[in-house]
């Protein structure tokens, strides 16, 4: 599944019970991690991408704080709102980031999970200079090494890494991965918690609607969730 792959904010797909589908992908989560302790190390960032805030609030009034968009415009646009009423919320950034959108993201989110090439690294490092602080930061990873697919290749993630932190001082917290659609994905998750284990990196985000069970099973720290939070996404404005 890419990355950024919905279309823009439109009809709402159909009623949804967001506060029921939350707590059965955390009763799922804590099954995948075979113990509450585990379990609550497990962020569930729960994907808001072209849902509107009709759809988000009933999640921020069950008690839900960590929410992923795509997007740098869209959240812009709608989450000042909810973050009025609600501001211990953190928002995560899971889509690919354009180096003139970098100052409005630095802004805009609390994590940024994209970190996948190394002049986008230069443009967080420059904003960061200026703002005096940065998000935290995930490198993502092209495990499966997909051409048409962003990331960096793992053999390189060491020399990057190394690179963002010592010369940089960019906040890399952990890695990411979206693995091949017609692959195992447990394959790919075992790649990332080996390779982040080499690198003394203690977070994983992995694993989305279809196989965040295995992420978790595999070690992830964060699952990004989407459809089976709120439903199927919104059908485009006309």
């Amino acid at each position: 599944m890419p990355a950024d792959d919905g279309p823009a904010l439109g009809t709402p797909a159909g009623p949804v019970d967001v506060a029921a589908n939350l707590a059965r992908v955390r009763a799922e989560i804590t099954a995948a991690a075979q113990a509450p302790r585990a379990a609550a190390a497990v962020t569930l960032v729960a994907v808001s991408k072209t849902h509107g805030a009709e759809r988000i609030r009933p999640a921020l009034e069950a008690g839900h704080r960590c929410f992923g968009e795509n997007r740098v415009q869209e959240a812009k646009a709608k989450w000042p709102a909810l973050r009025a009423d609600f501001p211990d919320m953190a928002l995560h950034l899971i889509g690919p980031l354009q180096t003139n959108k970098v100052r409005e993201a630095v802004a805009s989110f609390d994590v940024i999970q994209t970190l996948d090439r190394p002049r986008l690294a230069e443009a967080l490092a420059a904003e960061a200079a200026r703002v005096g602080h940065c998000p935290h930061l995930f490198i993502e990873v092209n495990t499966g090494e997909e051409p048409q697919k962003a990331g960096i290749a793992p053999a390189e993630t060491a020399a990057f890494l190394t690179d963002c932190r010592d010369r940089l001082g960019l906040p890399v917290v952990g890695l990411m991965c979206i693995p091949p659609i017609d692959e195992d994905p447990a394959l790919h998750f075992a790649l990332l918690a080996d390779l982040a284990q080499r690198l003394g990196l203690a977070q994983l985000s992995m694993g989305m609607s279809a196989d965040y069970d295995v992420a978790v099973r595999f070690g992830a720290t964060h699952v990004r969730v989407g459809t089976a939070i709120f439903g199927e996404r919104p059908h485009p404005a006309r």
